[in-house]
């Protein structure tokens, strides 16, 4: 990231055709996140994420850590599994502090879980799912790379991304993950 600080505001000059976005498909939002999070399409794959839920679990019949119907639903367990092998961290952020306090300049990038309500074709089901998705900044405008969306959704300048942040946590059921790079991630805590 590249933290612009100051007055200065940075330029929102993105050109999302060239930013990396991938979209749903099944049940594997981990593993959109994950790639959208390293803009790299490579970064991993199905497979990838099932054999860390097999490394998690190696002697479960029925591994807890994806669904059963083998289409996905990865957990926080393989997100954070899978960021270790990119030599990055996952923090939990604690909803009861102010997300006014986050240093965004060591994080790089955010992966939300959020609720969403169920949809079959364009009908709304009255279920609601848990849904993973990345928020980053790229050529300092955070974007948001929800799978769902047909396009990358501009948020902003770092102030945007903190409100955009704020209202996401704001739901009962939200949670935040900030992923940081190298080092030793939980002691230097550079992020608050």
């Amino acid at each position: 990231m590249s933290c612009i600080r100051g007055s200065r505001k940075p330029k929102m000059d993105v050109d999302l055709s060239r930013v990396y976005h991938e979209k749903q498909s099944w049940e594997l939002c981990a593993l959109h996140a994950l790639n959208n999070l390293f803009q790299d399409r490579n970064a991993y794959s199905k497979q990838s994420l099932d054999e860390i839920c097999q490394s998690l679990s190696p002697d479960s019949i029925l591994n807890p850590h994806k669904s059963v119907l083998g289409l996905g639903n990865y957990d926080v367990n393989v997100i954070m599994a899978a960021l270790q092998v990119k030599n990055c961290e996952a923090i939990w952020w604690d909803k009861r502090r102010s997300i006014d306090h986050l240093d965004v300049c060591p994080v790089l990038g955010f992966i939300l879980n959020i609720s969403q309500w169920m949809k079959y074709g364009v009908l709304t089901l009255p279920l609601r799912r848990k849904h993973w998705i990345c928020v980053r900044e790229v050529n300092n405008v955070f974007l948001n790379l929800d799978s769902k969306l047909k396009q990358p959704e501009i948020i902003g300048t770092e102030e945007d991304a903190r409100k955009y942040l704020k209202t996401q946590l704001s739901a009962k059921d939200t949670e935040l993950l900030l992923v940081v790079t190298g080092g030793n991630y939980t002691q230097e805590k550079s992020w608050v």
